[in-house]
């Protein structure tokens, strides 16, 4: 969700960190077959689709935007695709094509959208499945979703599904959001985890519209899956107050179950030997914790209304319900936590807004974060967490948000900011380089070069970037080229 950031930077003591990584990121660079960064000026492309230039890229990459939103679009079934593209996840399809899962982050109360039984029939937020080409053609696409909010981002799970948040607490027990619209005509809570199959034969890749409510009821943002532990991984965007890492431990391993199951056990990462540590905080270049877990006793919970009135339980009392439990045993402050991929026995994710001054844990209307980002990786085997990354300032990294990794090993980082928005390089030793440049105006010649980069995702044979650009009228790209090239 694209906010303005803080103008006001209160002091405070930033929290300080020592301690050496155990080697990890010479495991990670052997890992990966790492090629090293290229610096490359990008320069205006044509798309393939109609010849308008959207993008800057490297000299010889190449790419075709479909499902653009500006204009209706209708799906196979019928649907009229709602915008606001999120999180996606890409899958090998039948004949040398892809399977999409992707988000549409539509939130205050509406009519779902597309055919079906709806999670919630007054909920406008869901997921599409498109099958395209490597080269961005579409050729069936359909709901696979509905009924839920703010399907923010997510993660692709290696039993061949997308696993899909909802970045809200809206509900009708919860009184209304910072949009200040009424929750009253809903009829479900909202919050949860939800799957969505990839595959067409499972399930026709539809989900089931069960929420996964174990896996916590809070400000989800991404998930990634570590198969060797079988944990989920859970990123949380809280804007106004800090922000919690948790994991989350199925009931069945979902290798062998083939999908993920509820009734498990969700925990909240604390830094061990520190008490709520302030990690949203400045950190030392390599800055290196050990951590343990913490149990969330109540992940879930309704709380108690009349239906057809305002709720009487404030939305902000909703939003820290879960990680107020985690903080009363010690658990860490993150400011934003947003994207996150699993690679390699590594979980990477980004704290959109980490890296200033450190907070006081506090609620604050203008955010919780004082810094330009920062992108963590978290060991799952010797559970250490590493800051990987701190952004100097804007002009090196601008609020990054979602991420993934190409097949050697490179992050792909999108950026959410309100000027300049870029996707940038990210090496596992910390070197940063661009890789493109939003430069979409409308049809009315209306700038939307600020529009936030959203659910970057490889083919899964490394050779097409799939990425979104979101706004109100979003939009999908298909990005190729000699990736090897640039260091990705």
């Amino acid at each position: 969700m694209s906010v303005d950031r803080r103008t006001l930077v209160r002091s405070a003591a930033a929290l300080s960190a020592a301690g050496p990584f155990g080697g990890l990121v010479a495991q990670q660079a052997a890992q990966a077959a790492h090629v090293a960064p290229r610096a490359v000026d990008l320069v205006p492309v044509e798309d393939k689709r109609d010849g308008k230039v959207r993008l800057h890229l490297p000299p010889g990459f190449k790419y075709r935007s479909f499902h653009d939103t500006e204009a209706p679009v209708v799906l196979h079934d019928g649907t009229e695709l709602p915008g606001r593209h999120d999180g996606m996840g890409a899958f090998r399809g039948p004949d040398d094509t892809f399977i999409l899962v992707r988000n549409h982050e539509v939130n205050n109360p509406r009519p779902a959208f597309g055919p079906g039984k709806p999670y919630d029939p007054m909920a406008g937020g869901g997921t599409t499945t498109i099958q395209v080409t490597r080269r961005g053609e579409v050729l069936r696409s359909f709901t696979s979703l509905n009924g839920t909010m703010m399907n923010c981002s997510g993660g692709r799970m290696p039993w061949g599904a997308w696993v899909t948040c909802e970045e809200t607490v809206n509900g009708p027990d919860v009184g209304p959001d910072f949009t200040g619209a009424s929750n009253v005509p809903l009829t479900k809570p909202h919050g949860y985890v939800f799957e969505v199959p990839a595959k067409h034969r499972q399930s026709a890749g539809q989900s089931t519209r069960k929420p996964i409510r174990n896996a916590g009821r809070f400000a989800h943002e991404a998930v990634s899956f570590d198969p060797k532990d079988g944990y989920l991984y859970l990123t949380e965007d809280n804007f106004a107050f800090a922000s919690g890492f948790y994991r989350y431990r199925p009931p069945a391993h979902p290798m062998k179950a083939g999908r993920l199951k509820d009734g498990g056990r969700l925990q909240m990462l604390k830094v061990k030997g520190t008490r709520n540590a302030h990690l949203e905080g400045h950190q030392v270049e390599g800055a290196t914790y050990d951590v343990q877990w913490v149990d969330i006793d109540e992940p879930d919970v309704l709380y108690p209304y009349e239906p057809g009135e305002v709720a009487p339980t404030p939305n902000d009392t909703a939003l820290t319900h879960v990680s107020s439990q985690g903080w009363a045993k010690g658990a860490a402050y993150f400011s934003r936590l947003e994207g996150q991929v699993y690679d390699r026995g590594v979980v990477y994710f980004t704290s959109t807004q980490g890296g200033g001054l450190a907070e006081d844990g506090s609620h604050d209307p203008a955010g919780f974060g004082n810094g330009s980002g920062q992108v963590w990786a978290y060991h799952t085997r010797s559970k250490r967490l590493r800051a990987l990354f701190q952004s100097s300032g804007p002009l090196q990294l601008d609020l990054p948000d979602n991420i993934t990794t190409s097949p050697r090993g490179t992050l792909v980082v999108c950026e959410d900011n309100t000027n300049d928005n870029f996707i940038r390089g990210l090496s596992p030793n910390g070197r940063i380089w661009d890789i493109a440049l939003n430069r979409l105006r409308s049809s009315t010649d209306v700038d939307r070069s600020n529009d936030e980069f959203a659910g970057s995702t490889f083919s899964p044979d490394g050779r097409t970037l799939f990425v979104n650009i979101q706004a109100s009228a979003g939009m999908t790209f298909a990005i190729w080229g000699p990736w090897r090239s640039i260091g990705v």
